[in-house]
């Protein structure tokens, strides 16, 4: 089980400051910018919280093995496809916090900022992720419960090679099918902690934003 609590740790750590950058960069256009297509686009991002977890493995594993560029670099049953099965799963629910905050956030705040002077990128360190961090950061915690449970995806692009590729949930999934119960209890009771952990943070935040709104 340490193997796959080191693996899963390890994808955790690469994933969550790109999660934090795209979901953050995303949820701002999405709350701030009008575009052509911003619906089907806000549609496409969205799909992977209801598609089932194998049909976007499925897509992703023609996707990687039949473009040619990305069939060249040899992604799929290695651990950086573990990775981008975490990333795709998790994203939406960072974007969708992100955007959350975003569209909150005061725009003559923000006008004010900038008849002082104020640049766009100061105008958003200074006031727009300030004001939008509870929700982004709700997507965040929600997001690595996401990510750490990831199976489907995974299973799909990555497979479930101990050691290698196999995380937490899969190696629950192969402990069970060697009928070794205790184990499975052993990493899945991991599991409830972590995401137990990051629903407490989630009402916690949520919580806090309700008392500035009062």
């Amino acid at each position: 089980m340490l193997s796959a609590l080191r693996l899963s740790l390890q994808i955790l750590a690469g994933v969550l400051p790109l999660l934090f950058l795209a979901g953050t960069a995303l949820g701002w256009i999405l709350a701030r910018k009008h575009f052509p297509g911003k619906r089907l686009v806000t549609f496409l991002l969205h799909l992977p919280l209801v598609l089932p977890p194998t049909v976007m493995g499925l897509y992703l594993l023609f996707l990687l093995g039949h473009t040619p560029l990305l069939r060249d670099m040899k992604l799929l049953f290695t651990l950086p496809a573990a990775m981008l099965a975490a990333f795709t799963a998790a994203l939406p629910l960072v974007m969708t916090g992100a955007r959350t905050g975003f569209a909150g956030v005061p725009q003559n705040l923000e006008n004010a900022a900038r008849s002082l002077g104020d640049g766009e990128w100061r105008v958003f360190f200074r006031i727009s992720l300030p004001l939008a961090r509870r929700p982004l950061f709700a997507g965040m915690a929600l997001a690595t419960a996401r990510a750490l449970g990831e199976f489907g995806i995974t299973l799909m692009i990555a497979g479930n090679m101990p050691g290698r590729t196999q995380t937490l949930p899969l190696y629950i999934y192969g402990r069970v099918e060697m009928m070794d119960f205790s184990g499975a209890h052993a990493a899945a009771f991991l599991l409830v902690f972590v995401a137990s952990l990051c629903l407490l943070i989630v009402h916690h935040l949520e919580e806090g934003r309700h008392d500035l709104s009062r």
